[in-house]
């Protein structure tokens, strides 16, 4: 038994059951032990979410900025586009799909009502060091300077300070999160709502599946015109990357895999070796679908304007912050946690489902992304076709 390891979709799964059998039987007494631990918990994501904003998005920018070449440039911006137009693809499709799968507004259970069933023993105030909007821009200030001056100084301590933050992310935050998801469904079932919340996660998770697939069709048909192929063929030979995204949950353990299948569809290796690593770490497709999804849903659960202007900013910059998604799994939630809160005006309660609706689905998500590699390999392979006389310039991490 020791030998079995559950991954962090089981760990969410198994805490979501028995935080549901724990709100039937627990007395309040108990109950609350798990609120005071919820709220501390809380107000730690609260303090460091700058500080993973900061230690994630600048030392990425500098990056990208230090590397050169057109094909770099191109590629970015493809992958960058990709996951822009998934976004609006994710808006319009819920803004249509939501209101007669969800029902109205006034039958949607409301997260705040449930979240605040139960009172914490006690409180402990963790101010943050600064605001999630100043992290931002500190960040890409820094990034884009680190960039721009080609010092090694400043990007040395930042690439410390980021090895800080992953481990805080990876030994501390992820470890606990089903600790806390617990304590979230422990509160919703004493409230008496879990089954109307559980039944609109699974009819989320229905819709973003099919949106998931809608999307790759639309990816490799755009690749398929532009690079003169198959687009099923091609969609077809990317499948065993998708199932091997599947069980990993990560882009970068399924780029070797993802290298091999996309060399399948004729991509040639020098542009195979060159984009399948990048885009592993920029292209987040699967990844803005869903947060995108979830996050309207949440919103309609709380009873939250959906406001147009508001989500156009929110999708140009969730972009932006993902490309820092560290390489774990539920790293883009975790990079989008300082965007979630800042433009959309989430709080605790509201992020706390936010991520355990993600990490539900998670797997899913990691396979658009690396599945939609493929494409972006097809159409960067026609173009490198055109400058076969043009050496690439390697991607460095």
């Amino acid at each position: 038994m020791r030998n079995i390891k559950i991954g962090l979709l089981g760990k969410v799964i198994l805490a979501i059951v028995f935080g549901i059998v724990a709100g039937l039987i627990f007395p309040d007494w108990i109950s609350r032990i798990f609120i005071t631990f919820n709220s501390l918990f809380s107000n730690f994501l609260g303090f460091i979410v700058p500080l993973i904003i900061l230690g994630l998005i600048a030392p990425g920018i500098a990056d990208l900025g230090k590397s050169a070449g057109k094909l770099l440039i191109i590629t970015s911006v493809l992958a960058y586009g990709f996951t822009i137009f998934t976004g609006f693809f994710a808006y319009f499709s819920c803004n249509i799909f939501y209101p007669s799968l969800l029902g109205s507004i006034n039958t949607i259970p409301k997260v705040d009502d449930a979240a605040k069933t139960l009172e914490a023993y006690f409180t402990l105030g963790m101010p943050p060091l600064l605001d999630v909007m100043s992290a931002l821009i500190l960040s890409f200030i820094l990034g884009l300077g680190m960039a721009f001056i080609k010092g090694e100084t400043l990007k040395k301590s930042m690439v410390e300070f980021k090895d800080i933050i992953m481990d805080v992310i990876n030994h501390i935050i992820i470890p606990i999160l089903p600790i806390y998801i617990f304590g979230i469904f422990l509160n919703i079932t004493v409230s008496g709502q879990v089954e109307s919340i559980l039944s609109v996660f699974i009819k989320i998770i229905l819709l973003i599946f099919i949106l998931t697939v809608i999307l790759l069709l639309i990816q490799f048909s755009i690749a398929g015109i532009v690079a003169k192929v198959n687009p099923l063929k091609a969609l077809r030979n990317m499948m065993t990357a998708y199932l091997t995204a599947l069980g990993t949950q990560s882009s970068a353990a399924t780029i070797p895999v993802t290298y091999q299948q996309t060399l399948k569809n004729g991509v040639d290796e020098d542009v195979a070796s060159f984009v399948i690593p990048l885009c592993a770490t920029i292209h987040l497709s699967g990844s803005m679908l869903k947060i995108t999804a979830c996050a309207m849903a949440i919103m309609m659960m709380n009873g939250m304007p959906i406001v147009p202007e508001v989500f156009i900013g929110f999708i140009f910059m969730l972009a932006i912050t993902m490309v820092a998604a560290p390489g774990v799994p539920g790293g883009a939630i975790m990079a989008a946690l300082g965007v979630l809160s800042s433009i959309l005006g989430f709080n605790e309660e509201a992020l706390g489902l936010m991520i355990a609706l993600y990490i539900a689905m998670d797997s899913f998500g990691t396979a658009c992304n690396v599945t939609g590699d493929g494409a972006i390999a097809l159409i960067i392979n026609k173009i490198y076709k055109k400058e076969a006389n043009k050496p690439i310039e390697a991607y460095s991490e």
